[in-house]
């Protein structure tokens, strides 16, 4: 197996962790965790790589201000045109190939001599804002690289088999920028270009990190009972509109004899609030078998498109988008809303947003279904300590 077999079949790996949103979600979900969830469960054993299976954007709550709104935006839009210069330019290489027109000498190639992959790398930024695992952008870096190497390699190739003008061509355009831009931030030597190397991947993780920290401190969060000797509870609202009626009700909500009867005393709770029929819930626990989004694959592809074009319906409102029908219980969803209690545990709890922390432990407990208004319990069901999606690191926010 020959070098770049080797690094594009780095790329294609890349490409299959960084579409685990699409997979999870369609009839291949089990043999794709049947591979990767021991590597993830490996990552998040250790503190010195438990960041790399969590979650730095928000992926299940509607983003709590313009910023982070815009930041998922953009999210579509990199991933959108990325691939749509990545397809345009292989359309056009391929198209000279098959008229016999030579190399590809004009259009983006007119001024960067590998936009195919300046496409792809545009995508990939897109799909880690779109899929926010640590992971993914971790590999960004790595996929950047290799990159850069499949780049030099086929250089050496052109430049053996068309040396005059591939030459000429070089001086002319830049590797990945316009050579104008490029030519005075490209170091020469092999120890700036690590170093070059080295700050972009340093600038990439640094700015992930900062993007959790401000996720995390944007949160609709209301605390009860912190320095008393009862439950400590955290609820988030997953949709904006709930925060005003999660923060009106939520003390009464936790002295409802069935509730407060499964909480203990100086234990840490970080309760979602939650309409019943809320389509991503499987994340948060198992719920019940409606909510493991990869049993009704039939709606992959569509959910997908509508999820990269409309970045918030599934969030905002449509949590019906997935035709699941009503909920089995029957229930008007206009006042009803479903609380899922996780017991967090592994931090120290000084603030709302330790809750959050990477090495915090999250076990769900019980779920309860509740009338807001006239506070009355329509169900209480104990839930099993897994996810919908087993043993996996799935979102917190």
């Amino acid at each position: 197996m020959n070098r770049k077999t080797i690094l594009s079949s780095a790329i294609v790996l890349y490409f299959i962790i960084a579409f685990e949103i699409l997979i999870m979600i369609s009839p291949f979900a089990g043999l794709f965790y049947s591979v990767f969830t021991p590597i993830f469960l490996e990552l998040a054993r250790y503190p010195a790589t438990r960041w790399l299976s969590a979650f730095f954007l928000p992926h299940m709550v509607v983003p709590p201000d313009a910023f982070l709104k815009f930041v998922r935006v953009m999210g579509s839009v990199l991933f959108v045109a990325g691939l749509s210069v990545f397809f345009i330019c292989a359309l056009q290489v391929y198209a000279n190939k098959f008229l016999k027109k030579g190399t590809a000498l004009k259009g983006l190639y007119s001024v960067i001599r590998h936009p195919q992959y300046v496409g792809l790398a545009m995508a990939g930024i897109g799909l880690a804002i779109l899929w926010p695992r640590f992971l993914t952008m971790a590999l960004w870096v790595v996929m950047v690289g290799l990159y850069y190497l499949l780049s030099k390699d086929e250089e050496r190739r052109m430049l053996k088999a068309y040396p005059e003008t591939y030459g000429a061509y070089m001086e002319k355009t830049g590797m990945f920028l316009p050579r104008k831009i490029e030519r005075p931030l490209s170091p020469h030597s092999i120890f700036g270009k690590f170093a070059l190397f080295a700050l972009i991947a340093a600038f990439t993780i640094g700015s992930v990190f900062f993007l959790r920290y401000y996720t995390v401190k944007q949160l609709p969060l209301l605390e009860e009972n912190p320095n008393a000797s009862g439950p400590h509870v955290v609820a988030l609202a997953i949709m904006q509109d709930d925060v005003q009626m999660m923060d009106h009700r939520m003390n009464d909500i936790l002295s409802m004899p069935e509730v407060s009867a499964r909480l203990k005393d100086n234990e840490n709770y970080l309760v979602y609030f939650i309409p019943p029929d809320y389509i991503m819930q499987g994340m948060i626990a198992d719920t019940g078998n409606e909510w493991r989004l990869y049993t009704r694959h039939h709606f992959t592809m569509g959910r997908f498109m509508d999820w990269v074009f409309h970045p918030f319906s599934h969030l905002a409102g449509h949590h019906n988008c997935a035709n699941m029908g009503p909920s089995s219980h029957g229930m008007g969803m206009g006042m009803v809303r479903r609380l899922i209690f996780l017991k967090i545990s592994g931090v120290a709890m000084s603030r709302p947003s330790d809750f959050f922390s990477i090495n915090a432990n999250r076990v769900p407990e019980f779920m309860v279904d509740v009338d807001v208004h006239n506070l009355k319990l329509i169900q209480a069901k104990d839930l099993p300590a897994d996810t919908g999606w087993g043993k996996l690191p799935t979102p917190m926010f």
